[in-house]
């Protein structure tokens, strides 16, 4: 798992580490126990802070993607396919409040819009 840091973003650090974990763990790069690299190793490889590295884990555990076993790390969390798919539903509902946002400003009508989705789903 490649973790990569845009130092330019205005996205905080902890937060590009945990979206970055979670997106691979919903698209099934990281699988129910696998484990993740420790504190201290990622923040080493990523030549930063122990307490960033700490703070995402610590929101991917909050959020249940991630369970931390004292003495032992931090794994993939399981029994969380529910929460994946709520997670999933959420990203599709803001790409598509998104897309209906463009098409209301290019006065493309909901009619239009309808059959524009409906012309994606065919062709996938």
């Amino acid at each position: 798992m490649d973790i990569i840091i845009a130092n330019g973003s205005s996205e905080p650090i902890y937060e590009q580490i945990a979206r970055q974990i979670k997106g691979a763990i919903m698209a099934g790069e990281l699988a129910e126990g696998d484990p993740l690299p420790s504190i201290r190793a990622l923040a080493n490889d990523l030549r930063i802070s122990v307490i960033t590295t700490k703070r995402a884990y610590a929101e991917l555990e909050e959020a249940g993607f991630i369970d931390t076993v004292q003495g032992k790390g931090s794994f993939v969390a399981g029994g969380n396919l529910e929460l994946l798919r709520e997670e999933r539903l959420r990203q599709v509902e803001t790409h598509l409040t998104r897309a209906a946002t463009e098409a209301a400003a290019a006065g493309i009508g909901p009619a239009d819009l309808h059959a524009m989705l409906d012309l994606l789903l065919e062709e996938d």
